[in-house]
């Protein structure tokens, strides 16, 4: 077995082809970390975060606590869809480097269904849960159900990019129908129904603060982006360059427990931004995940801001959830993507 050298670890991401078949024929390109397109993004990313500070129903500007309402409510909204949107789409990303599929996303393979599960589980055994606990509940609950739709991968010998999604499904659908059994015994359906409805309303200063987290799984993913993409590549390719690839198949999974769990906590779901957000960018960039993670930070941020400001706009003085306006956007992306993957095949 050859010596495991960051340089052979850095050339194998720049020859060999990429995860999945659906990608831009499949093969790994390493583009510019920065450029003017990048900046060109920043930039309306920015417009529509501005356009969210000045977005709603209360009066900013001539109420008498405008300035203290703006910094309650408006700022911590806005900081919630930078890290909630920046995280989700990487947690999509990370999740279809490991299982080497495009369909496959947290709200694809049940782990926001298993964070509900553990988040409605403290709920039950522990009266009136700090934050922190709820949150331990729902990341715990979220690698478990992650671990568990892995292993039950390695044990389908039928893997098409059609399946591996479907058999996701099918276990996130379990999964809500025991969280959904265990509301009606505990009578806490209402709040499983707040907690998956995926909306930034509820987002206050004092309690959003803890979505900081998934800014740390950003960095961590930034610092170990050769390595998820070499074990993107398979495992058989992975071990052969030197990479422990049990390590880093737990390390990614543990990566998207935290991101889904405390997202799932503070928001609620946010269906199919995981799946949409990488995809677009594998198709206009290639495969490369380091030069295309800002891409897909600053991506997963645009949508779920427009989609946010969409729901907020619609049907003014009230607010749709976030989740309904991704739901519809991402299910016709996920029907677009089904469509290009029969003609290509």
């Amino acid at each position: 077995m050859p010596p495991r050298t960051p340089t052979m670890t850095r050339t194998l991401t720049l020859t060999e082809p990429g995860p999945a078949p659906a990608g831009r024929g499949g093969v790994a390109t390493r583009g510019r970390l920065f450029d003017a397109k990048l900046l060109i993004g920043i930039l309306v990313v920015a417009a529509l975060l501005v356009a969210s500070l000045f977005t709603g129903v209360y009066d900013i500007a001539g109420a008498a606590d405008g300035a203290e309402m703006f910094q309650i409510t408006r700022i911590p909204r806005t900081i919630a869809l930078v890290l909630a949107g920046a995280s989700m789409a990487m947690a999509g990303l990370v999740m279809q480097l490991l299982t080497q599929n495009r369909f496959v996303e947290p709200t694809t393979t049940g782990t926001t269904e298993w964070a509900g599960l553990g988040l409605l589980a403290v709920m039950v055994l522990v009266p009136h849960p700090s934050l922190p606990l709820r949150m331990a509940g729902a990341v715990v609950a979220a690698f478990i159900g992650t671990m568990i739709f892995f292993l039950f991968l390695k044990r389908v010998s039928l893997r098409s990019s059609l399946i591996v999604p479907i058999v996701g499904i099918m276990l996130g659908a379990v999964v809500g129908a025991v969280s959904t059994y265990l509301a009606l015994a505990t009578n806490t359906l209402q709040s499983l129904g707040v907690w998956f409805a995926g909306s930034f309303t509820s987002v206050l200063r004092g309690q959003y603060e803890m979505l900081w987290i998934v800014a740390a799984v950003g960095v961590i993913v930034f610092i170990v982006a050769d390595r998820l993409t070499v074990a993107g590549l398979g495992e058989e390719i992975a071990t052969n360059v030197g990479l422990d690839y049990d390590r880093i198949m737990l390390l990614g999974t543990a990566l998207i427990a935290v991101a889904t769990g405390v997202v799932t906590v503070v928001v609620g779901n946010l269906p199919f931004l995981g799946l949409i957000v990488p995809n677009i960018v594998s198709m206009l960039r290639g495969d490369d995940l380091r030069s295309n993670l800002p891409w897909v930070c600053l991506l997963g941020v645009g949508i779920v801001t427009l989609c946010d400001l969409i729901g907020r706009i619609v049907v003014m003085p009230f607010e749709v959830p976030v989740s309904l306006i991704l739901g519809i956007v991402g299910a016709v992306v996920f029907v677009l993507l089904l469509l290009r993957q029969r003609r290509r095949a």
